[in-house]
């Protein structure tokens, strides 16, 4: 069986119990996210940085600044879901946002947004009572979401991208 180069570790499934230890283990994915990425491109040139991690997929340049991006978008989320009622997001097309020209920016830019955007996440988490994480939001796409589901999701972002950017430094040696 071949590795699979667009799921390193596996799909995202919503449908889990949000118990006190996922919250715990959750929001210290997300605290340690920033360091996570920082090591995983740690040493990495240019030419490495504007690498596909998959055939046919974005490089590690565009990977770095979709975190920065979808995290971003993330939090916002959270602050709509923590002072609305069950509010529709707007989704975005993250495919499209990879492509602009701030995707070819040197990825400094996204690590600083990212290492401030998880500290102040981190601190919002932290405050959040176990009824603040039953609060909802409807995605469009994709129906209704608890924050504790959002916060699973995007602790498995989070790893999701830095095992690409891993997996594709062992495949090449780097």
């Amino acid at each position: 069986m071949s590795e699979d180069f667009s799921y390193p570790i596996g799909k995202f499934d919503k449908n889990f119990e949000f118990t006190p230890e996922l919250k715990k283990q959750f929001i210290g994915e997300v605290a340690e996210l920033p360091q996570k990425l920082n090591a995983a491109i740690e040493n990495l040139n240019d030419e490495q940085l504007d690498t596909p991690y998959r055939p046919g997929g974005w490089t590690v340049r565009q990977t770095v600044h979709h975190v920065a991006d979808s995290h971003l978008n993330s939090l916002i989320r959270f602050k709509l879901a923590l002072t609305e009622d069950a509010p529709t997001i707007r989704p975005y097309y993250e495919d499209r946002w990879a492509e602009l020209a701030d995707s070819l920016l040197p990825i400094e830019s996204s690590l600083k947004i990212t290492e401030g955007l998880h500290l102040r996440w981190t601190r919002l988490l932290n405050s959040m009572n176990d009824e603040d994480f039953h609060r909802k939001l409807i995605h469009p796409e994709t129906g209704e979401w608890t924050l504790g589901q959002m916060l699973g999701l995007y602790a498995w972002h989070g790893r999701h991208h830095t095992a690409h950017i891993k997996r594709l430094r062992e495949r090449n040696g780097w």
